[in-house]
């Protein structure tokens, strides 16, 4: 009788150890983030340009128009900050960008043309919420540059949205957005003529 107690006991003991690491193993998978974060990167005459965002995933809604509001600055992407990264100076929209950090901000409108933000403090969109909304002229103020994008449509659903950097002449980068059936892109220059100017300057 007591070696059956002895048996029952270690049978229960086994199978409580088998639970408990069955439920640690379990515990230690993580669950896909809904939208994964993705970095795109290239190197452009003498920069790096390097991009990290959060790419949500259109599910069947209306994007912009109703998740995304028109008239309001939004995130550029979902979860962290949409952030742009120079090596070196660069020039956007006619002004010059030192190197450095900055958060991005995009502005969607139902008229032909949405406007792009670079936040200078690298600011979460949270930074400017005053009431449940977006103090869009404290946003504005930290702006080190925005500029008007003429947005496109295309007949095909991109379903995950994506950030994309190319090269071009190598020396103006070109970075295009894309999600659902919008598309644009802006253009940077990397300054590569007035740094080999300076190079040169330096060391004749």
């Amino acid at each position: 009788m007591k070696n059956l107690k002895f048996q029952y006991t270690l049978l229960c003991l086994s199978l409580l150890m088998a639970f408990t690491i069955v439920f640690q193993s379990q515990a230690q998978i993580q669950i896909p983030a809904p939208s994964p974060a993705s970095f795109v990167s290239q190197n452009v005459g003498f920069t790096k340009i390097s991009m990290a965002y959060s790419s949500p995933a259109v599910k069947g809604r209306t994007i912009f128009g109703e998740l995304v509001p028109y008239g309001t600055p939004w995130r550029a992407g979902a979860n962290a900050p949409t952030t742009i990264e120079f090596s070196t100076a660069v020039n956007i929209g006619g002004k010059t960008l030192n190197a450095g950090k900055y958060s991005i901000f995009i502005t969607p409108n139902q008229s032909e043309s949405w406007t792009i933000h670079f936040n200078s403090k690298g600011n979460a969109i949270y930074a400017y919420m005053q009431d449940g909304k977006v103090n869009t002229a404290a946003l504005e103020r930290d702006d080190a540059v925005s500029l008007n994008v003429s947005p496109e449509k295309s007949m095909e659903i991109q379903e995950r949205l994506t950030y994309s950097i190319s090269a071009e002449d190598n020396k103006v980068a070109k970075v295009t957005f894309e999600w659902e059936k919008v598309n644009f892109s802006f253009k940077i220059d990397t300054q590569v003529d007035q740094k080999l100017e300076e190079f040169n300057t330096v060391f004749k």
